[in-house]
This record gives C-alpha cells, structure tokens and sequence, in this order.
C-alpha cells in the first residue's frame, strides 16, 4: 500500500487536500507498518486516491424457485385472439349502453320534475318558436298588467293578447276608460285565478323581420289565453268589457277606443 501512495505522490494529479491525507496515510504506515488502523471511511479515501479499487467477493448463486413446486403458483393460460377481442367488444358495448341509459334517465326524470320557475317564454325569439301550439300556464307564471296584457314570468316585455281591445287602465284617455280598465282587468284576474289556462303564442301583425323590436307591438310578444278552454278575450267582450280587434297578417286597423266617446 505504501507503494502505491508513493506512486500517487509521484503523478501529480492530486489535489492539495488528498496530497496532504496520503502524506499523513503514508507516515502512519512507515511508523506502524501492518499494525496501522484506518476508519472504512479512511480507507475509501485513501482507496479513491490512488485508484485502487478492492477486490469484492462474489454473491453465492442464487437457486432459481421452481415454480412446478409453489403450492400458489398456476400456470398461465393463454387466451386466443378471438377470445380477447371479443371480451374489449363487450366491454365497450356495456360502457355505450351504460352512458345511454344514463342519459335516457336523467331526461325522463327531468321532464316529470316540475320546475317552478320555467316561463313559457323569456323572449321573443322562443315565441315564435312555439308559435301555433297551446302550452299549460300556471298562474304563477305570469302576472296581468291590463285586460288585454300579460307579462310572463322572467319576460323582458309583455305578451298583448290577440282579437280583442280593452280599455286602458293604466294611462287612459277619460275616466269612463279608466273605471272599465280596471273592471276589466279585475274581472281578467278573476277568469284565470282557478281555471286551467292554455297560452298560445302567434305571430305579431308586423312588418316581416321586425317581430321583437320596438318598431313591432312596443316589443311584446302575442297570444291568446284560454281559461278553460275558452278564449278570455271572448268573454271579456260578451261582458262588455272589451271590444273586438282583429289585424291582418303584417298590420292592424286604428285600434278601438270608443270608450272616450
């Protein structure tokens, strides 16, 4: 060893601090010859220094286990092709099948679920879209504002009440309107206030592409509402408490109002 420190020594490829640990090693070694204990991690410096790696003794072999004879150990079968992808087919198909259901069921389940808070309309496009086809109202869902107005529940603007006038209770013309305004609108409230209504939405008598604006209706929506299955604009009008008024396809005539005399 005291060889090969000197040999090291002599390369000059060591820096300061391992020139000075093998100087130190290799004094101890002249004055204590074989007797000379190092720490294993002196000894790994000292082996790093001069490059001497030691020799290791090999592991003993290790017996391989003979699987013939685990008690827990079978044999792997192999599966045929056919077999393994007839097994990812069914899996996809069960997943598919699964979501589908899933899906059928949540819409069923919602559908049977009453929503409080669904209008029949928000908005004059949706009106147009249900156009033509009778609709259930609940009461809750709209309030009146005249005898010929309505306004949805969740709706910008109202929805006017199609072939009738009624007079104005909001901002009439004479008291005589103002008094039957407000006989019509209460007598309106009475119609509807346990009755089963219907809305059926129509097409404004507007101008074509102006349906929704403030050029077509003040941007309300159209309709008829039956109680009963009775239109209210007809009842109101046998009461004496409105006045027929019927409009064309994309206009109406001046609007009766012969209440003010």
């Amino acid at each position: 060893m005291k060889v090969r420190i000197e040999i090291a020594l002599a390369g000059g490829r060591l820096s300061q601090w391992q020139r000075h640990f093998l100087v130190d090693i290799h004094a101890r070694l002249v004055k204590y010859g074989p007797n000379t204990r190092l720490t294993d991690k002196q000894r790994a410096k000292l082996f790093e220094a001069i490059g001497y790696v030691p020799p290791s003794s090999p592991a003993p072999p290790q017996p391989r286990p003979n699987k013939s004879q685990s008690p827990t150990w079978r044999p792997r079968r192999r599966r045929s092709p056919v077999v393994r992808e007839t097994r990812y087919l069914a899996g996809r198909f069960a997943r598919a099948f699964g979501f589908a259901l899933a899906l059928v069921v949540g819409s069923l389940v919602y559908s049977y679920v009453p929503h409080p808070h669904t209008t029949f309309s928000r908005d004059p496009g949706s009106a147009l879209q249900d156009a033509g086809s009778l609709k259930p109202l609940a009461r809750s869902q709209f309030t009146i504002t005249d005898g010929d107005t309505i306004r949805l529940s969740g709706a910008a603007k109202g929805t006017r009440l199609v072939g009738f006038n009624a007079p104005e209770s909001i901002e009439p013309r004479c008291d005589a309107e103002g008094d039957l305004g407000r006989r019509a609108k209460a007598r309106l409230k009475e119609l509807v206030a346990a009755a089963k209504l219907e809305l059926k939405m129509v097409p404004c008598s507007c101008p074509p592409g102006t349906e929704g604006t403030g050029a077509c209706n003040y941007g309300r929506s159209c309709g008829s509402l039956f109680a009963d299955g009775r239109d209210v604009g007809d009842v109101l009008v046998s009461e004496g408490l409105a006045v027929p008024f019927v409009c064309g396809s994309t206009s109406c005539p001046p609007t009766p109002r012969p209440w003010c005399g």
